[in-house]
C-alpha cells in the first residue's frame, strides 16, 4: 500500500513540473488557455481507460522522477539542476503524452485524486492490478 500510495504522490508532485510545461505551451499559443481552467472534473468525468493511462503514464514518472532524483543530488550548481530539471521536465511530458492522455487530462486527473479519495482508491486498484 505504503508503494501505491508514493506512486500516486510522485504522479501528483509532477504534476507541478508538467503544468509548468503546459503553462509555457499555453504561452505561446493563447488560444488553448482557457481550456485548462474549464476542465476541472469529478470523479464521474473519467472512464476506466482514463483512469488506467493516468495509471500507466504515473507509473512511468514515478521511475523518471527517481532516475533525475539521484542526478540532482549529485549534480554541481544550479545551472546543472535547472538543466537536468528541464530534461526531466521533457520526459515526464513525454511519459504522459506517449499513455495517450494530454497534460490537461492527467493533470486534471491528478487534482480529482488529491479531493477525492475513492477514485485515489480506485486508481490504487488499478495500480495493484498491474503489480500482480
Amino acid at each position: 500500500m505504503q508503494r501505491i500510495t508514493a506512486l500516486v504522490s510522485a504522479a501528483m508532485l509532477t504534476t507541478g513540473m508538467v503544468a509548468a510545461q503546459a503553462a509555457m505551451a499555453q504561452q505561446e499559443d493563447p488560444a488553448a488557455s482557457g481550456t485548462t481552467q474549464t476542465q476541472g472534473a469529478s470523479s464521474q468525468d473519467f472512464s476506466d481507460e482514463q483512469l488506467q493511462q493516468f495509471a500507466d503514464a504515473s507509473e512511468e514518472i514515478s521511475k523518471v522522477s527517481q532516475k533525475y532524483t539521484k542526478q540532482l543530488q549529485n549534480a554541481d550548481g544550479e545551472d546543472k539542476q535547472k538543466e537536468l530539471r528541464e530534461k526531466a521536465n521533457e520526459e515526464m511530458v513525454s511519459v504522459v503524452e506517449d499513455s495517450g492522455m494530454s497534460v490537461e487530462e492527467f493533470n486534471s486527473i491528478g487534482q480529482a485524486i488529491q479531493q477525492d479519495p475513492e477514485l485515489m482508491q480506485r486508481v490504487q486498484g488499478m495500480v495493484q492490478g498491474q503489480q500482480q
